[in-house]
C-alpha cells in the first residue's frame, strides 16, 4: 500500500466517482456540448441566410451569415469529434496523472468513446459505441496503471505512454461492447418508459437527476452515459432547473444577488455543506422537481439530450439544449422552456421559502453561502 500511496493511486470511490466523473462532464462540455451549440448556431445562420426573409438584406450580411454559419458548423463538428480525447485528458487531470500519462489518456479516451459492437436491435442491425461510459472506464484504469510505472525506468518516455495506451485500449476492447449494450438498453428503457408513463417517470427522473446535480457527482455525466433523450431528457432538465433556480430563490434572503447568480447560473452544489448539516433543507427543491417534472413531460412535452439534460441552468446549457433538441416545436413548447426552466422554479421556491420559514423548517442563515 505504501507503493500505491507513493504513486498517488488512492483506490478511492470518492475520487473515482465524484471527482473524476465531475471532470468527465467538463470534458464533455468542452467538446461535445460546445460543439453541438456551435453546430446549431451554424445551421440556423445558414438557414437564415437562405430564407426568403433575408432576401432583401445587404449582400455583406448574407455573406457573413452564410460563411460564418459554415465555419461554425465545421467548428462544431471538430469539437464534437474530440469528445473521447477531452474525456481522457479531463479524467487523467482529475486523477493528478503525470504528464506522459495525462497526454496518453487522450488516445485511450478516444478508443473507449468510439469502440463498441454491432448488435441486432428490434430486428435491425445497429452499431453501438460505448460513448462517455466506455471512455471513462478505460481511462480510469489506464491512468492508474500508467501512474504505477511512471518514472520507474530510465526509458520512461517509452514505457509510461506504452503502458497507459496499451492497457487502456485492451480494456476498451474487452469491456466497451458490453458497456455499449448495457448503456443502450438502460437508456432505451428509461426513455421508452417515460413515453409510456410520463407522469410517474417525470416525477422520478426530475427528482433523482435534480438530487444528483446538487450532490458532488455529475448529473451531466450520468445523463450522457445513459444517452437520455426525449421526454426523459425533458424531465431531467426540469429536475436540474428546479434545484438550481430553486435553491437560488430559496436562499435569496441570505445570499441576495450574488447567491442568485452563483446558484442559478453556476451550481446548486454550493449548498452541499448546508444540506449535509440539515438534510431537511432539500425538501423544497425536491418538491419543485416533483411538480415541474411531470408538467415538462405531459403539458409541455419538453425534450433534451445527453449532457444538456443534466446541466440545468448552468451557463443556460440546459434551456439551450431544450431549444435545440430534435423534433417539432410549437408556441406551447417554447413557453414551457421558459416556465419549467425559470419561472415556475422561482415562483415555487419563493412560495416554499415563506411556508418553510414560517413553520421553522428553514431558519435564519440555514442556506447562507460563503460568497
Amino acid at each position: 500500500m505504501s507503493f500505491l500511496k507513493k504513486k498517488n493511486v488512492t483506490l478511492s470511490p470518492k475520487v473515482y466517482f465524484v471527482k473524476a466523473m465531475g471532470s468527465m462532464a467538463m470534458g464533455l462540455f468542452a467538446s461535445l456540448l460546445i460543439g453541438t451549440i456551435f453546430s446549431t448556431l451554424g445551421k440556423y445562420a445558414g438557414l437564415l441566410a437562405a430564407s426568403d426573409a433575408a432576401s432583401g438584406w445587404p449582400s455583406f450580411i448574407l455573406w457573413i451569415l452564410g460563411h460564418g454559419g459554415s465555419f461554425l458548423s465545421q467548428v462544431g463538428t471538430w469539437a464534437s469529434s474530440a469528445a473521447g480525447c477531452a474525456i481522457g485528458v479531463a479524467v487523467a487531470y482529475s486523477l493528478e496523472a503525470p504528464n506522459l500519462v495525462l497526454l496518453s489518456a487522450a488516445a485511450v479516451g478516444a478508443a473507449g468513446y468510439g469502440l463498441g459492437g454491432t448488435f441486432v436491435v428490434d430486428g435491425v442491425e445497429k452499431t453501438l459505441t460505448a460513448g462517455p461510459a466506455g471512455a471513462f472506464i478505460a481511462v480510469l484504469i489506464a491512468v492508474e496503471l500508467g501512474k504505477l510505472v511512471s518514472k520507474e525506468t530510465k526509458v520512461d518516455i517509452l514505457v509510461t505512454p506504452s503502458v497507459t495506451i496499451l492497457s487502456g485500449l485492451l480494456i476498451a476492447k474487452l469491456v466497451c461492447p458490453y458497456i455499449a449494450w448495457a448503456m443502450y438498453y438502460f437508456g432505451n428503457f428509461i426513455n421508452y418508459t417515460t413515453e409510456l408513463h410520463p407522469i410517474v417517470m417525470g416525477i422520478i427522473i426530475a427528482s433523482l437527476i435534480g438530487i444528483a446535480l446538487t450532490l458532488p457527482i455529475s448529473s451531466a455525466a450520468i445523463c450522457a452515459m445513459i444517452s437520455i433523450s426525449g421526454l426523459a431528457g425533458g424531465a431531467a432538465l426540469a429536475g436540474c432547473c428546479a434545484h438550481m433556480v430553486g435553491f437560488a430563490f430559496l436562499s435569496y434572503k441570505e445570499n441576495r444577488a450574488g447567491g442568485l447568480v452563483a446558484q442559478g447560473l453556476g451550481t446548486s452544489m454550493l449548498q452541499m455543506g448546508n444540506l449535509t448539516r440539515k438534510p431537511i433543507l432539500w425538501i423544497p427543491a425536491i418538491l419543485i422537481s416533483v411538480i415541474t417534472g411531470p408538467l415538462a413531460t405531459t403539458v409541455f412535452k419538453l425534450r433534451c439530450e445527453g449532457v444538456s439534460a443534466g446541466m440545468g441552468t448552468c451557463g443556460l446549457v440546459g434551456p439551450i439544449g431544450g431549444l435545440t433538441a430534435p423534433g417539432e416545436k410549437d408556441a406551447l413548447y417554447y413557453i414551457g422552456i421558459v416556465l419549467i426552466c425559470f419561472v415556475l422554479p422561482a415562483l415555487l421556491a419563493a412560495l416554499f421559502s415563506v411556508i418553510f420559514r414560517s413553520i421553522g423548517m428553514i431558519k435564519k442563515d440555514d442556506l447562507k453561502l460563503d460568497l
